[in-house]
């Protein structure tokens, strides 16, 4: 299973989203730090979850952050995240 399908997985099982994007970028990180030469290692994700409601962005992105607690350092290196209340996706960010 690729990195990105376990990342979609958790992130369905931990938050059940209305909206989820997973986003492999470990391309446009060529010669950085973290990045491997079969990639996979540089995301970015958005979450559209009911769970987020009336939670500040440090909330989200810590329950992003814990349902990938086995993947965080390694094989992830760096994870971008928009994580949004379902009320909030209509254009607006958190």
């Amino acid at each position: 299973m690729s990195v990105a399908d376990t990342i979609r997985r958790k992130l369905e099982d931990a938050l059940s989203p209305e909206r989820l994007e997973v986003v492999d970028e470990s391309h446009l990180h060529k010669g950085h730090a973290g990045h491997r030469p079969e990639g996979e290692t540089h995301f970015r994700v958005t979450v559209v979850a009911g769970r987020f409601a009336g939670r500040s962005r440090v909330e989200r992105q810590r329950l992003i952050t814990s349902a990938l607690k086995e993947e965080m350092g390694h094989p992830i290196h760096a994870l971008s995240m928009k994580a949004l209340a379902p009320d909030e996706a209509d254009g607006s960010s958190a």
